[in-house]
């Protein structure tokens, strides 16, 4: 007898709505965004501030499905969907008040306003196909892990590419350092994310099937046997040769956001103290964070930026610095300029993916922008596939702010195998989100980044976290959050072929995985409507 969902109908009535799996789906869904990056210090998990915890991503998504096959209405569906995914992006992206309330100057309430809008506006996809699921699930087990991880899928790639894309938070970022993480430079976060919430579902149907019987115990060897072949898969398609090794500086200046902008305060601060760094150091490469130089260039001191040219003119240094350049008639860019000894023209890398209302104002939005108090919030958007910087043998790459979130488009700097990345350079300023467990999330984005690519990334930030992180997503230096510093480290890049990830995901895209996902759904639809 196959494994069958029928039985849990009798647990609730179709006609009433099943509020105890509604409730535990918040709570589940909250869990869910700690599992990305455990936001307590405790005793019971010593060390686990701001690491993920991919097991308990795995527990908290299997709560969904559990709730998805009790209830035989698609909109009991929809709903409880919707509560898991309206608690677990709050709970995930909270720290947006922050930045538009203490910062951004936006009154409280509409700052809350605002962040719940958002994730009830993005937990509409997950909504979607959560009634979908309740609609066309499979009376077999293993048909209903396929139909939940081929809509969780697609939901998630809704929400990191439509309207601009906020994937934040994937489920997938959790495994970095579980199991799964071997599947990166193969099928990429999103990959990983399908296989965890196909693996969710196993764990829910071991109820469904009794255990005892024989399709909980292939359930139970399934998720196990998925978990050992992850962790036995080569890392990437390629045999890595990391090069000679380089020494780097990665400047923190601490600068908090409050003043950042300040002419009486931070302006002077960061100018005086980037400069005196970047003057100073004797490293290889210098890199300092986004708007390091929190002006346009014309608006620093006389002679400013012609000493820091002059500085990297000849030598064997050189540096990456992040500065807005333009003017406020043709428009300006939020860009990483890079000083090399012997250079024409200074090397010039401008922000393509920019942050809606942070970066650039969506159309009708114009009001919501103006209630807060945002300098420099209307970038132009730079170009993709821009070349990297030659330097020291490297080819160094970089990539600002949440633009490490895209994996796909920092894989199509890979398509052309003679002019790829060897480094990976992320320059960022999260002091927008003061001391939050957003400096740690962003830092787990990273590393599954260098995990798809197979190229160490460099990071250098404000706040935090300004590290080292190697091909395998490891992290092997980490300044202290909040503190004015500076990482010296010596990196070694990797001059080899793409990952699988990057070649496929360089030249489709995500196409590939949006196939996938919309055929097993399709064949879902059909088999229901025989």
């Amino acid at each position: 007898m196959p494994a069958s969902y029928s039985s849990f109908s009798s647990f609730e009535s179709p006609r009433r709505f099943p509020w105890l799996w509604a409730c535990l789906a918040l709570v589940a869904g909250v869990l869910q965004a700690w599992s990305l990056a455990w936001p307590w210090h405790s005793d019971g998990f010593p060390g686990s501030y701001g690491q993920p915890l991919w097991w308990l991503q795995l527990l908290s998504l299997a709560v969904l499905p559990a709730a998805l096959l009790r209830v035989q209405r698609p909109w009991h569906g929809v709903l409880i969907g919707w509560a898991f995914a309206c608690a677990w992006l709050c709970a995930t992206f909270w720290w947006l008040f922050i930045s538009m309330h203490t910062y951004g100057g936006l009154p409280a309430p509409l700052a809350v306003l605002a962040v719940l809008g958002l994730a009830a506006f993005l937990g509409l996809y997950y909504a979607v196909v959560c009634g979908l699921f309740v609609a066309w699930r499979s009376e077999r087990l293993s048909g209903a892990m396929l139909l939940f991880a081929a809509l969780w899928l697609l939901a998630e790639l809704a929400r990191g590419q439509w309207w601009t894309g906020f994937p934040w938070g994937a489920g997938g970022y959790a495994h970095v350092d579980g199991p799964l993480a071997s599947l990166a430079p193969w099928i990429g976060v999103y990959g990983i994310g399908a296989v965890a919430s196909a693996a969710a579902m196993w764990l829910a149907g071991l109820r469904a099937a009794h255990v005892a019987r024989w399709p909980g115990y292939v359930a139970l060897l399934a998720v196990a046997g998925v978990l050992w072949l992850a962790q036995r898969l080569p890392q990437a398609s390629v045999v890595a040769a990391p090069n000679k090794p380089v020494s780097v500086a990665l400047l923190q200046g601490n600068i908090s956001q409050g003043e950042k902008f300040q002419a009486s305060s931070g302006i002077p601060m960061a100018l005086a103290w980037y400069s005196q760094q970047l003057q100073q150091s004797q490293a290889d490469m210098v890199i300092a964070p986004e708007t390091a130089i929190p002006v346009l260039l014309q608006q620093t001191p006389h002679g400013y930026w012609q000493e820091l040219q002059q500085r990297f003119a000849s030598g064997q240094q050189a540096a990456l610095v992040g500065v807005p350049l333009g003017d406020f008639e043709q428009g300006y860019t939020n860009s990483m300029v890079g000083l090399v000894p012997g250079s024409a023209e200074a090397y010039r890398y401008d922000k393509h993916h920019l942050v809606p209302f942070g970066e650039f104002i969506p159309p009708m939005f114009r009001w919501f922008t103006d209630l807060m108090q945002i300098p420099l919030g209307d970038f132009n958007r730079g170009g993709m596939n821009q070349p990297s910087l030659g330097w020291a043998g490297e080819r160094w790459a970089p990539n600002i702010c949440y633009e490490d979130l895209f994996g796909e488009e920092l894989a199509s700097r890979f398509v052309d195998s003679a002019q790829s990345p060897t480094i990976m350079v992320n320059a960022s300023n999260i002091a927008w989100f003061g001391d939050s467990i957003a400096i740690d999330q962003h830092l787990q984005i990273s590393r599954m980044r260098t995990l798809e690519l197979a190229r160490p990334m460099l990071r250098a930030t404000n706040t935090g976290a300004t590290a080292v992180i190697d091909r395998a997503g490891v992290v092997q230096q980490i300044l202290p959050h909040q503190s004015r510093a500076v990482l010296q480290a010596q990196v070694q890049g990797v001059d080899a072929g793409p990952t699988w990830f990057a070649q496929w995901a360089g030249r489709w895209g995500l196409w590939p995985l949006w196939g996938l996902g919309l055929l097993v759904v399709l064949g879902a639809w059909l088999g229901r409507r025989r």
